[in-house]
């Protein structure tokens, strides 16, 4: 373990699986003390939880269902009744916001409901999670917004998603200017494909999948830790000096 983070308290929305599961685990290992954010999965949270505190490391899982009224306020009481043993004072440091809804339709089938399901959990619950986690964040701490290659390059069939990552990477510009004084970056990495739980159709079709690499100036897919590391890089004091970016973490696709 290293001491990078060593001292800090962590909170990863959508930390059980893929990017958010790495992320964790990659926080604790760098000595922070972590809260794992889920929705629905309490068998991976708590997988996760524990291998974390196998490995030496302190967490805990914190528990809300994100893009419903009233999901923000219920996050941090949650936040606060899972983390009293770990996080007396109900500071933190670090806050990644990961959590994020897919949407694989074009306008012409797109359902107004979805896209407004894609909107409350990709856009609106980091918004107000992050308002009313504002008094709890230290000064000189870090916000790291999850966004997507689907914001910046052209993807018809992903456009609700693309939308909601656009408009999280306004919310970064905004915010990183906002917090500036107080010492605190504020950025978002921008993965390209990256084989999680979600890419299982490509792992299913080796011919896709190869397709896919080929837009990859690595030639290859991306793996979560890939991305985890870079968002390990921003939440530590190496970072202290980048905020209001979009960091393309993508291996350069579509260069």
């Amino acid at each position: 373990m290293s001491a990078a983070l060593q001292d800090k308290v962590a909170l990863v929305t959508g930390g059980s699986h893929g990017i958010g599961r790495a992320t964790v685990e990659r926080f604790a290992r760098d000595g922070a003390t972590v809260g794992v954010g889920y929705g629905h999965d309490e068998e991976a949270a708590r997988d996760t939880v524990e291998r974390i505190l196998k490995d030496g490391g302190r967490a805990f899982a914190v528990r809300t269902e994100l893009g419903v009224p009233g999901d923000a306020a219920r996050f941090w009481e949650t936040f606060d009744e899972a983390g009293r043993e770990f996080v007396p004072d109900g500071k933190i440091d670090i806050l990644v916001h990961n959590a994020a809804k897919g949407s694989f339709a074009r306008l012409a089938d797109l359902p107004e409901d979805e896209f407004d399901q894609v909107i409350a959990v990709n856009v609106k619950a980091p918004l107000f999670i992050t308002k009313l986690g504002l008094p709890r964040l230290r000064d000189g701490g870090r916000i790291i917004n999850i966004s997507s290659l689907a914001a910046t390059v052209g993807s018809p069939e992903l456009l609700a998603y693309g939308v909601s990552k656009a408009a999280l990477n306004t919310f970064t510009l905004d915010l990183a200017l906002d917090l500036g004084p107080r010492g605190i970056t504020v950025n978002s990495v921008s993965p390209g494909v990256v084989m999680t739980r979600n890419s299982q159709y490509l792992r299913d079709n080796a011919e896709l999948a190869a397709q896919q690499a080929a837009r990859v100036a690595l030639g290859r897919l991306g793996e979560p830790e890939d991305v985890a590391s870079i968002i390990a890089f921003l939440a530590s004091d190496e970072g202290r000096w980048v905020t209001g970016q979009v960091i393309d973490a993508s291996g350069g696709t579509a260069l």
